[in-house]
């Protein structure tokens, strides 16, 4: 009875209207039949349908909005709407929504490792890169490369392409190189298949990032970039020997460059061209080596490129990749570098955009330019040995060139030069012209020297040049000043090589020693090592930043991080003394070796550093690097727990280092 006055109760409220009457309920409409009505229907599936609705429409509004009501009730949704929505995402070009998709895939990943596929994930990376979001985008490369996922060559070569377009960019594709590159080595080294296994790095990836590490500067980065290519067995075309020149040549490295020089072989004309640049390096380091001879005898072999480049000469098959040691043929367990220099990738571009300094190309032969001369005039005179600038000279350009020359010093006012030249080439059965003699002469009176006119114009008349000097002395000093205005550029260089010879620069011998540095650091030949170091400090020449990176990469392969502590002190000091200016690439193998080594106050100190010059810092890198060796170090702890003042600062210092790189 009590069950029917309630609903007699509850029908009367349902169905009743203002004027007292009854009718249909009002919550329903009429036209609705009740088998389109479903009240078991959850909130959780109204929510997918809209989300899926939202999606195939392209509304991303929507979508969004429906997606964090749906996170916010139930979580992330299952992985075939997650890859859904994450691939809407990456087709907008808008970096808003971009961040927003890396982020919220990096949390579902978190989450749950299988929410997102690989092929949302490629998608995702390359739509970062190309929006030049190169942090986002390393992030989700390196969740694939955990997960087994790498990505295909052709696409990986997409997304490292827009990455090294800026500085950042290049710095991350280039620590993630590292990270593959380690990894395969690793596959390979243990010889077992672990979930999709790391394709090796190819030809034209390595070209694209030791490329923006040539325009970027990071040449230390890029050695590092040389030494894995030869462990890991990628062979370097033509486009990796003219690069890795350039990084060789910023590191002060002429003996791995004469390698290169040695293998080339026979080249046809496009690539020959290419080739100006390795070249243009390797004059450019014995300049540097203060080895004018040498430099001599490179450029008369690259104005008679024919002979350079015989394979009967050289005696190897041109077809064949060569093996090159790298560090030096005598270590036996050193790494070794394939090179086809006849290889071209169709699909890979050069990643050196700047001109030769030294060498030009024209009509298919390789030349000097005049700044090359003028170093040569400047060396040999400086090393008095003139004789041989003299047949050099007439060997590489004939008699006009020796011309161009003596004009270049008299107008500099190296007129005893001038002179000496002038007799060289007499001496040598090859006489000047007497416009030439007169050039001389006229900068004699100029500067009134009139002793050493007075010899010249005796040699004139001996050579029968002139008749009757009294009468033709000032007729050709006329002609001399109406002629004054050629060979300007060559004069030009000449007199700057003088004032930057009264400069203060790196001395040739410490690129000596950094080069016996470097040998002893690749054979693990410590003490020699530290001998050759402390030559360099007892000669009190300010190491480079070369030295320094050798000898940490030493200590580092033998594992001997408190050394490379010591070596941080020595950087230190000479910053301080305004002797050495740091890069970003030799501060973060600092990080990392101290990282390894467990001294966080150092691994502070360092970033600090480099965030007070507005230096890039790798954090996710420095993470992976501390999780790999310190997951749980005094995860626990609290400072209450430190027995010793020295046990409480490194744990503020391993607290601070977490919470930097976002460790909770």
């Amino acid at each position: 009875m009590f069950r029917n006055t309630v609903k007699t109760l509850i029908s009367g409220i349902l169905y009743s209207r203002k004027d007292g009457t009854t009718s249909k309920p009002a919550l329903f409409c009429s036209n609705v039949q009740p088998s389109r009505l479903s009240w078991e229907v959850s909130s959780q599936v109204i929510l997918e349908k809209k989300l899926e609705t939202a999606l195939k429409a392209h509304c991303i509004d929507d979508a969004w909005d429906v997606f964090k009501d749906f996170k916010r009730l139930y979580g992330f949704p299952d992985s075939v709407i997650m890859n859904r929505f994450v691939t809407v995402l990456s087709y907008s070009s808008d970096s808003i929504w971009l961040g927003k998709a890396s982020e919220l895939t990096r949390l579902a990943l978190k989450q749950n490792s299988g929410l997102a596929s690989g092929d949302a994930l490629t998608k995702l990376s390359l739509s970062l890169a190309r929006a030049q979001m190169p942090e986002a985008c390393c992030i989700i490369l390196r969740i694939m490369l955990e997960k087994g996922n790498l990505l295909t060559s052709d696409v990986l070569r997409l997304v490292v392409m827009h990455m090294v377009k800026t500085e950042v960019g290049t710095c991350l594709a280039s620590n993630y190189m590292v990270q593959v590159c380690d990894r395969f080595a690793g596959l390979n080294a243990s010889k077992r298949n672990s979930p999709g296994n790391v394709v090796k790095p190819d030809t034209v990836l390595f070209n694209l990032v030791l490329g923006s590490c040539v325009r970027f500067g990071y040449s230390l980065k890029g050695q590092e970039l040389i030494e894995l290519m030869a462990k890991v067995d990628v062979v370097a075309d033509a486009y990796s020997v003219v690069i890795m020149s350039c990084i060789y040549e910023m590191n002060g490295m002429r003996d791995e460059l004469k390698k290169f020089k040695e293998h080339i072989g026979q080249v046809p004309a496009q690539i020959l061209c290419h080739y100006r640049h390795l070249f243009d390096n390797l004059l450019s380091l014995e300049f540097k080596f203060d080895d004018i001879g040498s430099a001599g005898r490179l450029v008369l072999d690259i104005c008679k490129s024919k002979d350079l480049f015989s394979v009967q000469s050289l005696g190897f098959d041109s077809e064949k990749p060569r093996v090159l040691p790298v560090g030096s043929h005598h270590i036996r367990s050193g790494l070794k570098i394939q090179i086809s220099p006849k290889l071209l990738q169709r699909d890979s571009s050069l990643g050196v955009d700047t001109e030769a300094t030294f060498v030009n190309f024209a009509n298919s032969k390789l030349g000097v330019t005049n700044k090359t001369l003028a170093k040569l005039v400047y060396g040999y005179k400086r090393h008095d040995n003139l004789p041989e600038l003299s047949k050099l000279l007439f060997s590489v350009g004939g008699s006009s060139l020796c011309a161009d020359v003596i004009d270049a010093c008299v107008a500099i006012g190296w007129l005893e030069a001038a002179h000496d030249i002038l007799d060289d080439m007499n001496s040598a059965g090859h006489p000047m012209e007497l416009a030439t003699y007169r050039k001389v002469l006229s900068g004699y009176y100029k500067s009134k020297m009139l002793r050493n006119a007075e010899v010249l114009m005796k040699q004139m008349t001996k050579a029968g040049l002139i008749t009757d000097p009294s009468n033709e002395t000032m007729a050709g000093l006329l002609e001399t000043v109406e002629n004054d205005g050629q060979n300007t550029e060559l004069r030009a260089h000449l007199a700057q090589e003088i004032n930057a010879g009264k400069q203060t620069k790196v001395p040739s011998m410490l690129y000596e020693l950094n080069s016996s540095l470097y040998y002893f650091c690749k054979a693990k030949m410590q003490g020699d090592t530290l001998i050759t170091y402390r030559k360099i400090q007892k000669m009190k020449i300010p190491p480079t930043l070369q030295s320094f990176w050798i000898l940490i990469d030493m200590y580092s392969s033998l594992g001997m991080y408190r050394e490379i502590t010591v070596v941080w002190g020595d950087i230190k000091r000479n910053m301080a003394s305004r002797n050495l200016e740091v890069t970003q690439d030799l501060l973060e193998k600092l990080v990392v070796n101290f990282l390894r080594g467990g001294y966080f106050e150092r691994v502070m100190e360092v970033i600090s550093y480099m965030k007070e010059k507005e230096m890039y810092n790798d954090l996710t890198m420095y993470k992976n690097e501390y999780l790999k060796l310190h997951k749980n170090l005094y995860r626990s702890l609290k400072a209450s727990d430190a027995v010793t003042e020295a046990q409480a600062q490194r744990l503020e210092h391993v607290k601070s280092f977490r919470k930097l790189v976002g460790i909770v």
